[in-house]
Formats: structure tokens, C-alpha cells, sequence
């Protein structure tokens, strides 16, 4: 909405443009002369006060009231080495101010200025960038803005550090995604078996999302308990797409699989230690094995729960960031939540399909039991 550009001519500058035919007419090198102006105005060290541990300079210069403006140096009298006669400074040079820089800026040994704008609460900081940059090319197409030789412009701030972040996101999402499933393979010997325990991975990744738009949705949690409105209480905001919520990715990551990796861990040692020989025992094994590791799973996600809930409810300095992360961590893990029962599924179809039965494969007892379940 708003646009602030640095000031970058404005500032008087006081500058001595010396005539070479005049000094050299009277005898006056151009280092006299610029050390005569020096040392008048700007001032210059003779000595040195020493007062014991303490060194003070000792410097002269003109008073005030003689170089308080143009005028006053013109009155400047310089003389040769030789020290016979002095001329006035207005014989040699001549004094003007000349607008100049407010303040001299520079970035990777090139001079820079700084125009700043906002952006509107309910786009993003990418979308903002990829509109203006538009916007410009256009005008540029259109000859509105004419761009000199040797300058250019380029976006900075935070935006250039979110790119650089991404850059390093999209190698190292990928790598902890294929690590985690090179850990899990590890452990389990057949791929399919690795692949229902990472299932639970795309299903942490879609509750991110998931909660990520609901938090962008008006009605979400648009309602009041005891005078508290649970809007304001959770911060529910808009959330955009940042550095801060692919941390919160990759930390899901790792806790979605905790869940699979344990319950299917006493699946395959139930199933090891006494192998079914009917589908019925399939079915008993992988309910019996299952039932076991509920409550062990439950714990496991509802101290991740718990422990985000204070992060969800923080205010004041830091919130901006650590609720964007924990976001797609909370709502991965309520959807991860989905693995209790679906690895207990897939195992069993699994084992269906790859083990040679020799009772029905129907009409079991057990069956319904299993449905149930």
C-alpha cells in the first residue's frame, strides 16, 4: 500500500574547485594549497599531550567565524614554501555547495539506495515479489521505466532469505525422506512391508496441509468458551508457505513413523513367533498384536499433542514463528493417528496375498471380529 524511497540528493556539500592556471601562476603547488585548506578547515595534528597513561592530540585550525561559510573561505589566505607573500583563496578557486547523497550506501562495492513498501495482510510475501516484478516488466515493455546503464534493481530482505531457505529445503526434504525410508528398509527386510510403515508419512503430510487451510477458513474454531474465543486463543490465522512451516514438515517427518514403526515391529514378531495357518489365525494374530500396541501408540501421540499445545496458544515475541512450525506438526500427527488402524489393514492383506492358507478364506468367525476392529 504504502512506498518509502531513500532521499538520494539532497544534501549540501561544500566543494573547492581549484584553478591550476592561477596556482600555477603564482607559484602554488596543488598539495600546498589542498594542505593549507586541510589544515584551516578540518584541522590538523601538530603534537601530542601526554598526561600519564593518556594521549591527547594537539591541533589547530581556523576559528568559526572564519570558515563558517564560502564567503569567509574565500578570505583564506595560502602562501608558497617560500613564504614571501599570500594569496587569497578566492584567486585560486572557486567555493560552492552542491547537493549531494543524504548518506553514502554501499552493497558488493557498488553504491545503493533502498526503496521500501508493504504489502497487503492477506497475500503473501512471494506473491507480492512475483506481482511487482510483473509490474515492472511491463513498464519496462511499455517505456514507463527507463532503467540508465549500469543500474539495476533486485528484491532483498526477507524474501531473498526465504529463497536461499528453499534452495537448501528442496535437497534436504528429499534427503530426510529417503533416509527415513533407508532406516525404516533397515529394519524390516521386504519393501512392501517399509512402504506401509512410510504410508504414515503421506498421511502426516496431507493433516499438515490440511490444517494449514483450515486455519485460513473463517469459520474454523469461530466460537467462544467462557468468555474465551478460541480464535484468539489458538492465533488462528492465515499461515503462508515458509521457512518456519518446512521445518515443521521435517520434524513431522520423523514422529509420523514412530507409530508404524512400533506396531508393526510386534505384528511381524507375533506372526514370526507362531505363523498362521488359516485366515482365521491371521486375522487373531495381527487383532491380538494390534490391541497390544494401541495404548503404547496413543501415548506416544498424545504427548506430542499435548506438548504443541502451549506453542499453539504462545503470544509475544517468537509466536510468528513457532506456530507456523508447530501447525503442520499437530495436524500431522491427528491424521497419523489413522495408522493404528490402517497398518493392522495392510498387513493382513498383505499376508493374504502372499501366504498359501489351508483353511477358507471366508465365512470365518473371526472375520467379523476383525471387521469390527
Amino acid at each position: 500500500n504504502a512506498v518509502f524511497a531513500d532521499r538520494i540528493v539532497g544534501k549540501p556539500y561544500l566543494e573547492v574547485e581549484w584553478d591550476r592556471e592561477a596556482l600555477a601562476r603564482y607559484g602554488i603547488s596543488m598539495m600546498e594549497a589542498q594542505k593549507h585548506l586541510e589544515w584551516g578547515v578540518g584541522g590538523g595534528k601538530l603534537s601530542e599531550v601526554i598526561d600519564g597513561r593518556n594521549r591527547f592530540a594537539l591541533s589547530v585550525r581556523f576559528l568559526k567565524d572564519y570558515r563558517d561559510s564560502p564567503e569567509d573561505l574565500e578570505k583564506l589566505l595560502i602562501s608558497p614554501s617560500g613564504g614571501k607573500f599570500a594569496v587569497p583563496l578566492s584567486l585560486l578557486a572557486k567555493v560552492f555547495y552542491r547537493k549531494g547523497p543524504q548518506a553514502i550506501k554501499g552493497e558488493d562495492s557498488k553504491l545503493v539506495s533502498y526503496v521500501l513498501f508493504d504489502k497487503e495482510s492477506d497475500i503473501s510475501e512471494g506473491e507480492v515479489i512475483e506481482s511487482v516484478q510483473l509490474h515492472l516488466n511491463q513498464m519496462k515493455a511499455s517505456s514507463e521505466l527507463l532503467v540508465p546503464p549500469g543500474t539495476y534493481y533486485k528484491f532483498a530482505g526477507s524474501y531473498q532469505n526465504q529463497l536461499r531457505a528453499k534452495k537448501r529445503l528442496s535437497i534436504i526434504i528429499p534427503l530426510a525422506l529417503f533416509l527415513i525410508f533407508v532406516l525404516i528398509s533397515m529394519q524390516f527386510s521386504s519393501p512392501l512391508v517399509t512402504l506401509f510403515i512410510f504410508s504414515s508419512v503421506i498421511q502426516a503430510w496431507s493433516g499438515g496441509f490440511v490444517l494449514i487451510w483450515l486455519y485460513g477458513q473463517d469459520w474454523f474454531l469461530n466460537f467462544a468458551v467462557f468468555g474465551h474465543h478460541f480464535r484468539e486463543v489458538f492465533q488462528i490465522n492465515t499461515i503462508y508457505i515458509s521457512v518456519a512451516v518446512w521445518v515443521g514438515f521435517l520434524a513431522l517427518f520423523g514422529i509420523a513413523t514412530d507409530d508404524g514403526v512400533l506396531m508393526s515391529s510386534f505384528i511381524t514378531e507375533e506372526l514370526e513367533k507362531s505363523p498362521p495357518k488359516t485366515v482365521a489365525e491371521l486375522k487373531e494374530t495381527i487383532i491380538h498384536a494390534a490391541k497390544r500396541r494401541v495404548r503404547a501408540c496413543l501415548m506416544t501421540s498424545a504427548t506430542t499433542l499435548l506438548a504443541l499445545l502451549p506453542i499453539l496458544t504462545s503470544h509475544g515475541r517468537g509466536a510468528e514463528i513457532m506456530i507456523p512450525m508447530a501447525v503442520p506438526i499437530f495436524g500431522g500427527m491427528c491424521v497419523a493417528l489413522l495408522s493404528l488402524f490402517l497398518t493392522p489393514i495392510l498387513f493382513y492383506l498383505y499376508f493374504l496375498c502372499t501366504t498359501n492358507f489351508d483353511g477358507p478364506l471366508e465365512n470365518s468367525e473371526s472375520e467379523d471380529t476383525f471387521s469390527q476392529t
